[in-house]
C-alpha cells in the first residue's frame, strides 16, 4: 500500500508541474546514466562504500544489482528517511544499507559525519543527485572542500546545469520553483570544482545520452543533425548545456 500511495502522490506532483510530462525525459536519462556509472565504477574500481547525500526517495539499493559486501549509506533529513523506510518496509535491499539522518546544511554536523564515514571506508563513491542546483555557489564550494578533505572519498557523481539551462528552466517553471529555485549553474562548468580537490573524469551530455537511450525530446535527431553545421564553439557549448559528471579526487 505504501509504494502505491507514493506513486499516486508522485503523479499528483507531476500534474502540478507545467509541461511536466513533456519535460520528464532529462530526469529519466539522468537516472539511467547515473545507474550505469555507479555500477561500472563499483565493478571496475573496487568501491567499498557508496555515500548518497540528500538521497530523498532514491531506491537504488533496492533495484540495482549491488554486491552483497557493498556498504550503501543514505543521508537525508530524519523525516525523509523515516518516510522512505516505511514505504519500502516490505522490500529487501542489496548490499549493506544504512540510513543516517542529518541536516547537511549544518556545517559542523556535516563535517563530523563525513569524517566518520571517511575514517571507516577506503574507496568511497559519493552521489549528490539533484542537489547542487538548489545551492549557492559558496555552499557548493564548501561541500566540495569537505568531501575532498576525506582521502577515501575517491569519486563524486553529480548532475550539472549551465547558466543557459538555468535561464530556460526558471522561465518555464518559474512559478513552480518559487520556493526552491535552481540557482547553481557555474559559467566555468566542471572547472569550478578544480580548486576544491576534484577533477572531471567523465562527462555525459544529457542530450547525447537521451538519443543513445532513445528517451529524448521530439525532433532531437533533426536538431543534432542541424547542430553539425554550427561553429565548433557553439557545439561545445551545447554539449555542456546539461550533463552528468563523474569526478575523481585529485590526490
Amino acid at each position: 500500500m505504501g509504494a502505491k500511495a507514493s506513486r499516486s502522490g508522485g503523479r499528483t506532483i507531476l500534474r502540478g508541474i507545467p509541461k511536466g510530462r513533456q519535460l520528464a525525459w532529462p530526469m529519466i536519462v539522468r537516472t539511467h546514466v547515473m545507474d550505469e556509472l555507479i555500477l561500472r565504477t563499483i565493478a571496475q574500481d573496487g568501491v567499498d562504500t557508496v555515500l548518497n547525500l540528500a538521497s530523498g526517495l532514491d531506491a537504488r539499493p533496492y533495484r540495482l544489482a549491488l554486491p552483497a559486501s557493498l556498504r550503501w549509506i543514505e543521508v537525508d533529513f530524519a523525516d525523509v528517511l523515516s518516510y522512505k523506510q516505511s514505504i519500502l518496509a516490505g522490500e529487501r535491499p542489496h548490499g549493506a544499507l544504512e540510513f543516517l539522518p542529518a541536516d547537511l546544511t549544518d556545517a559542523s554536523a556535516r563535517t563530523a559525519l563525513l569524517a566518520r564515514i571517511g575514517a571507516s571506508s577506503s574507496r568511497t563513491f559519493v552521489i549528490t543527485e539533484g542537489l547542487l542546483g538548489y545551492l549557492q555557489a559558496e555552499q557548493v564550494a564548501r561541500l566540495a572542500r569537505d568531501l575532498s578533505a576525506q582521502p577515501s572519498f575517491r569519486w563524486w557523481l553529480i548532475d550539472l546545469a549551465s547558466p543557459d539551462l538555468l535561464k530556460r528552466i526558471n522561465k518555464t517553471w518559474g512559478k513552480a520553483l518559487q520556493r526552491s529555485p535552481l540557482i547553481f549553474g557555474p559559467a566555468e562548468g566542471t572547472q569550478f570544482f578544480e580548486p576544491f580537490g576534484w577533477r572531471e573524469k567523465e562527462y555525459r551530455p544529457i542530450f547525447d545520452e537521451s538519443i543513445r537511450l532513445n528517451r529524448t525530446m521530439p525532433f532531437a535527431r533533426m536538431f543534432r543533425f542541424i547542430g553539425r553545421f554550427y561553429p565548433r564553439r557553439m557545439r561545445e557549448r551545447f554539449k555542456r548545456f546539461s550533463g552528468i559528471v563523474l569526478f575523481e579526487h585529485k590526490t
